[in-house]
């Protein structure tokens, strides 16, 4: 019941770019994955095999950073493909 939730969940945040990049002639895949969110793309970008993980990043600063953490920073510091952050 919780795979169910999580994948209806992830298809309808999914679905609207998708059917962008379809509209532009481009033909993405998705997939979505449960879990610690910074270790899980890290994790997925290395198998998956991916040349580059592109995210967007808040920009909250160092101090709430060093407080908080952010996905971003998880990413960085535990993949070892690269990360292109935009803010």
């Amino acid at each position: 019941m919780v795979a169910q939730y999580h994948r209806e969940e992830a298809e309808k945040i999914l679905a609207p770019a998708s059917k962008f990049l379809v509209r532009h002639g481009m033909d993405p895949k998705s997939d979505w994955k449960a879990g610690h969110a910074g270790e899980t793309i890290a994790k997925f970008a290395q198998t998956g095999k991916f040349d580059l993980v592109i995210m967007g990043s808040h920009g909250h600063g160092a101090l709430a950073n060093l407080v908080m953490g952010s996905v971003a920073t998880q990413v960085l510091a535990n993949c070892t493909v690269p990360v292109l952050l935009v803010r």
